[in-house]
């Protein structure tokens, strides 16, 4: 029986399940680079080039690996311009028994591809993806009976089941998370190492030709273009981060530096979202240098907590509480994306280092989306459906079952604090703290009210104050909410005031 195997762009990994059954002689791969996936928002270019030119080096790996391979880009004339209408076009035109293909990270392609066997007439297999360390069934099933869902705990029971980072049932130090020694500013001067860079090839420079004709009204800038599209280059990038920068890593991973987006981080997310490396491999990697005495454990553990902890916690998290959490909307806000979103033109120094960053690289660290863009939105009451596009769209390692879970339940709370024990909003000093943007600001971090003012310090108590009635009894907002008992009546107006003349501004597009 020959089987039309179907693998999609963030499925690029050469042990995936389909593939390991393969029929080298008689099945056949397709790939394709189709319309309605590259279009359905109007992502990054320097998204499409990655995820084109790494695809289309995945197919040349598989045909030199003997497979039968069916590749479809974007301008080939038998491309059908939808995944359904593809496999079916390639169905007519060969002799296939059925359809095999690894289950997709997305909800709403999960939900179609469940109804193509109707479509198609023949058998669809929608395998398990087995490249993640939980499975969806596995955290509905710990999460099953609990009041809250808080990935520490989940983050716990990875540990202990797959032995990373333990000494029998302990963890190793005695201590299961870092984080309180993962949260200094770094000091002026610093010599970060730079990140891992690769050299345009003719497939890229191909790629990126037809981004600049296809897709030129897409946010982003195309060069330059540095990205690994190679499963042996992502391993380059995995080995550089564990020897020159995982030493720092932890110590420095909240920091922000003005014109240095890069800093310490892995930037392994582009590789380990679209398949070329595995969050296995990278986790081992880590261990491997604590245990060899080239890396301290705040770093190391901090590290594979975003990987074992994080990252399989929002995707498990994703499928349990889909499709609800898409819409979920707790404080009813609804204000509209700014302008300034897409060209970083403001005077608020921190949103305009933030926004050109992911407009030139496609990639900001967690800290910047989390407590800069993120904190942005919240206090000031963005929609959370146009926030949730923009970072799907802006950031190259983004994919609905990653983004969703970060913006709606991390970022915006509009889930209501399903993911998320409390919201995080901070005001002008946290960001001073963190970063050197400050400094060359339109504003003053030190005023909190008027024209001068920081506007996250005015936007921050407005927020404590607008949503008491559903946040005063979280006990871990306690605190800001006696410090707000204790302001001046004269003070929480004048805050009213200049909250009042910047979103109006906000509105309407006026330069902030």
């Amino acid at each position: 029986m020959a089987s039309l195997i179907l693998i999609l762009g963030d499925q690029l990994t050469h042990n995936l399940s389909v593939l390991e059954n393969a029929t080298k002689a008689q099945d056949t791969v397709l790939m394709a680079e189709v319309r309605e996936e590259a279009t359905y928002v109007k992502h990054h270019k320097k998204k499409i080039v990655f995820l084109f030119s790494a695809m289309r080096h995945f197919a040349k790996a598989l045909k030199e690996d003997n497979f039968n391979v069916n590749y479809i880009d974007y301008n080939d004339e038998s491309n059908q311009g939808s995944l359904l209408e593809q496999v079916k076009y390639t169905l007519a035109s060969g002799d296939f028994d059925n359809v095999k293909v690894t289950s997709p990270g997305e909800y709403r392609l999960l939900k179609s591809m469940q109804q193509w066997e109707q479509s198609l007439g023949v058998p669809v297999s929608i395998i398990n993806d087995a490249r993640f360390l939980a499975s969806p069934k596995e955290f509905s099933d710990w999460a099953h009976d609990r009041k809250q869902l808080r990935m520490e705990f989940f983050y716990r029971e990875m540990r202990r089941k797959h032995g990373i980072l333990m000494e029998d049932k302990n963890p190793i130090g005695g201590k299961w998370n870092y984080d309180a020694q993962n949260r200094e500013p770094m000091p002026a001067g610093t010599n970060v190492p730079s990140h891992t860079q690769f050299e345009i090839d003719a497939i890229t420079q191909d790629v990126i030709h037809l981004v600049e004709n296809e897709f030129s009204d897409h946010f982003g800038d195309i060069s330059p273009f540095h990205f690994a599209v190679t499963r042996d280059d992502a391993l380059t990038v995995l080995s550089d981060f564990i020897e020159e920068r995982l030493p720092h890593f932890g110590q420095y991973q909240d920091a922000m530096v003005e014109g240095k987006p890069w800093l310490y981080h892995s930037h392994i997310a582009f590789y380990l979202n679209c398949g070329l490396l595995s969050p296995r491999e990278a986790i081992d990697a880590a261990e491997s240098a604590y245990y060899a005495g080239t890396a301290p454990l705040n770093s190391v553990e901090g590290f594979i907590r975003q990987i074992l902890g994080w990252r399989e916690f929002v995707r498990g998290f994703y499928w349990h509480f889909m499709p609800g959490l898409k819409s979920d909307n707790y404080f009813n806000n609804n204000r509209s994306l700014p302008d300034f979103f897409w060209d970083g033109q403001t005077n608020m120094n921190c949103m305009r280092q933030c926004i050109k960053e992911t407009q030139a690289n496609a990639y900001a660290h967690h800290i910047q989306r989390l407590m800069v863009l993120g904190n942005f939105c919240l206090l000031t009451g963005l929609s959370p459906e146009e926030v949730q596009q923009w970072y799907l769209l802006v950031y190259a390692d983004a994919y609905e079952w990653v983004e969703l879970p970060n913006v709606a339940g991390m970022i915006l709370y509009s889930d209501g604090g399903q993911l998320a024990s409390k919201p995080y909003v901070a005001s002008g000093s946290y960001i001073n703290k963190m970063s050197n943007y400050c400094k060359n600001c339109g504003y003053q971090v030190s005023k909190k009210t008027g024209p001068k003012a920081c506007p996250f310090n005015y936007l921050y108590w407005h927020f404590i104050d607008k949503h008491k009635e559903k946040l005063s009894g979280n006990p871990r907002m306690a605190m800001m909410y006696k410090t707000h008992g204790r302001m001046k009546d004269e003070n929480i107006n004048a805050m009213k005031d200049s909250v009042t003349i910047f979103l109006t501004k906000l509105s309407e597009n006026e330069e902030v």
